[in-house]
Formats: C-alpha cells, structure tokens, sequence
C-alpha cells in the first residue's frame, strides 16, 4: 500500500517505523529536515521536506497515485487543509487526521465530504484517556481492551503465587471455572513467549493474555490475582489536555486531585472541573506537597506531564510514599521498557494507544479493532470474516483447518450476539467477527492474507 503521512512528531514516526516493518510504501513529510534525515536512516522510506498542507508537496510526495493519506501533525488545521486538499486535487482514496481539539472533534459536519474529507478522525489524547480509564476499573490488569462493542475483553495480568491457578497446568482451568469459557492466549515469561498448551504450568511472575466474556473478567482474573479493593481515590500529575480528559470523566465516580505546576493552567482547570475534583498548584516530585495531600491514601496516581523523566520521578515517589499504584506516561520506548513492572506498575506509551486507533484503518481485510500489546510487540486483531469455503480461507473450516502462522492464535469468535471461544473443532461461518492474538506484529500480514476474500467472491 502507498501512504503518505504528514507529521513527523512521535506519532507519524511511531506509524512509520510500523508501517515501514509491514512491507508498505511510506513517504513521510514534515518541515523539519533534520528529522526526516534521522527517520531516513533509521527505516526504508522516502521523505519530503515541507508542509503536507500544500498541493505542491503533496504532490511531490506522489499523492496522484497514492493509496492513503494519514496526516497526524500537531496542528488540527494542517491536518484537516491536508486531508481536504488529498481529497480534491489528487482523489486520494482514503484520508485520516489527527484532531486535539475537544471543539474540532465535536463538529462532525466538518470531517466529511461537506468539510474537510476527512475519513476518520484520531484524537490520540482520548484514546490514552479511554486506555487509563479501563486501567483504573481494572485495578490488576496490566491491560484492558475491548472487542466486539465491549462483548469480549483481553486482559493481561502478571501471575502471583498462590492465585488458584498460578503452579497449576492451563487445563485446570476448566475445573476452577466449568460455568467460565475462558482462552488463555498467550504468556509471557521474562518476556519471552512460553508455548500455550493444556499442560503449560502457569509460574508466579507470568505475564498472561486471558480473552473471555466481558462478564467474566473479574472471576477470570481471580484465579490468577489477589483482587483488590475498588479503586475509590486518584490523584493525577499534569492539568494538560489528558489530564484534564481524564479528570472530567473520573470525577462523577471518583475523589480526584490533579496536581499541576502553572498556576493559570491550575485557575482553568479549576473553572472546567466539578466541586469533586481539587486542583492544586505545585510540583508532583515535591515530597512534601505529596505527603500533605496524603499521596499514601492514593489508590491511583497517574502522572501524565510532559515531560518523561518528571512523570518517573512524580510516579517513583508517590509509590516509595505509599500509592497503591502507579501509572505513568512515558514518551519514550525506551524508558518505557526501563522502569515497566519495576516501582511503576504500568508504563504508558501514548504512541501506542494512537497506532492502535491508526492501524484498523490501515490493516487489509474488513479489520475492526487492532490493539498494540507489551509495549507493540504484539498485536490483538478483531476481523470480519466474508465470503463462502471456496472464496475464503477461514469460512466453512475449523479452527484446526486454518492455516494460522506459529504464533498467531484465534481465541474468540462473536456470532450476532453469542460469544464463542475458539477451540480445535470450532467452525467459522461467514460474518463471525474473530479475535487473533499475534506474540510477534511481524506476524501479521500473514493473518491479514486469511481473511482476505478470493477474487471468486462477489
């Protein structure tokens, strides 16, 4: 596929170096040359110096015969003018912008063919708010995604010893729960990937993928987890445009403080937030401030600056002083990687909350949701499967009869409104929407080709 993507931030480079791995053709624009000669080392790619607004550079970037336009800069302007101009001077078939801002995001009217062309909308704060909030309901799991319009949900949680299933083989799961149909998809030990086999010993540490209804996540959870009590208490770092998302929606069911070091971002905080939420002025690595405001009661502290090495340190502190748990938003992967699962329970990169809204877009076959997994290594996929058993290569056979890649596992199936989990003998009918998980995003293009329908379907 030829796309051209215009911003070459953390986003359009995270998309990039993704998309660059599977095989597509990428030109990437931004006015700043230094990076695009950084991007050019790094990955096989072809890069414009210049604004991806205007019809000269689009054109320079071959937008006559590409195949998608993904514009993610920091500017809402010049990515709408972008997607507009793709749209009507080169007929660009398919065209994505990134939108921040809560008031652009609200008028619908201006995204489609009356406004700007624009196909699909991203705003990478609201998917980042979105993740931290399941996260939050979700006080064990190190992930918490959805699929099938919240019918299933993938949970990752790390093994402690003494759950009931943890030093138990897989298969005995059936005898924990018999009224639970549950999929262990995948598990990670010192983040390597252990073969998922009904006599595979689950060991205290094991970082394990578990699909299942979304009615029975807790009781899944539970074999696998000491549960904790409700989160009730959170305390956030960083009044900028997450942090105020994230405040707005937790404050009707949680006590919620945000702290933030600009005193006039504190006042309009003050002023866009309810009686429930207390917005105080200082500095979350400040151990005093932390303590007077009894960090130690804290269920949730999430530090979402930006700046990396503030949110570590805030996040450091909090849990040395007694958070129960601690997030933290971290730019860079490498960090990120860092300080995962050590003191800071959860690593957030943003990068790859918006790559997951950016690649169901972008993914071959009728793909609907594409989550990114362990820090994008891995990938969760929810795809349509069409066609007849002589047009397609999943429809009419069991799961045993696909040719599914090593390391690629189907682990649920929605039919209409039945929730089927995958097993050797289960049958695709045509319709299902399946849920692969891939242990390497390598992977993916050869699970992209299975659900890909033959050219004898009509």
């Amino acid at each position: 596929m030829k796309i051209i993507i215009v911003g070459a931030g953390r986003v359009g480079a995270s998309l990039a170096e993704s998309l660059v791995s599977e095989h597509n053709d990428i030109t990437l624009i931004d006015p700043d040359p230094k990076i695009l000669a950084d991007l050019q080392d790094r990955y096989d790619l072809r890069t414009i110096a210049g604004n991806g607004a205007l019809p000269r550079v689009l054109k320079q970037a071959g937008a006559e015969d590409a195949d998608m336009l993904v514009a993610v800069t920091r500017s809402d302007e010049t990515n709408l003018v972008a997607c507009r101009m793709a749209a009507l001077m080169f007929n660009v078939p398919r065209r994505i912008a990134r939108v921040r801002s809560p008031e652009m995001m609200e008028q619908a009217h201006l995204h489609g063919d009356e406004g700007f062309n624009v196909d699909h909308v991203i705003c990478p704060e609201q998917s980042v708010t979105n993740h931290i909030e399941r996260l939050i309901e979700f006080p064990d799991a190190l992930q918490v995604l959805d699929f099938a319009d919240g019918k299933v949900t993938l949970v990752s949680v790390r093994a402690y010893a003494g759950g009931p299933l943890v030093s138990h083989p897989i298969e005995d799961i059936r005898k924990h729960l018999p009224k639970v149909d549950v999929r262990i998809v995948a598990l990670f030990r010192e983040n390597q990937p252990v073969a998922v086999e009904g006599y595979t010993m689950i060991q205290p540490g094991d970082e394990v993928f578990c699909l299942s209804a979304t009615e029975h996540v807790r009781t899944v959870m539970a074999e696998l987890r000491r549960m904790s009590k409700p989160v009730t208490k959170v305390m956030i770092a960083g009044g900028g445009n997450i942090g105020l998302r994230l405040a707005k929606s937790l404050e009707e069911n949680y006590h919620v403080k945000v702290i933030d070091a600009d005193r006039k971002r504190c006042e309009d905080l003050a002023s866009q937030l309810g009686s429930r939420t207390l917005v105080l002025y200082g500095d979350a690595t400040d151990e005093d401030l932390l303590a007077e405001e009894n960090v130690q009661d804290v269920d949730t502290f999430i530090a979402l600056t930006n700046d990396d090495e503030n949110n570590i340190m805030s996040s450091l502190l909090a849990k040395r002083m007694g958070a129960r748990r601690v997030i933290a938003l971290i730019q860079r992967k490498v960090y990120a990687e860092l300080v995962q699962g050590g003191q800071i329970d959860i690593a957030l990169a943003p990068s790859n909350a918006t790559l997951s809204e950016l690649l169901k877009h972008i993914r071959r076959g009728d793909v609907v949701a594409v989550h990114r997994l362990r820090r994008g290594v891995a990938e969760a996929i929810e795809s349509i499967a069409h066609g007849d058993a002589k047009s397609s290569k999943v429809v009419g056979r069991s799961i045993e009869k696909i040719d599914m890649p090593k390391g690629a596992v189907i682990g649920a199936i929605v039919r209409g409104s039945q929730v089927i989990m995958a097993h050797h003998d289960t049958v695709i009918e045509a319709e299902d929407h399946i849920i692969t998980f891939v242990e390497n995003r390598r992977l993916v293009p050869q699970v992209e080709k299975l659900f890909q329908v033959g050219v004898g379907f009509l």
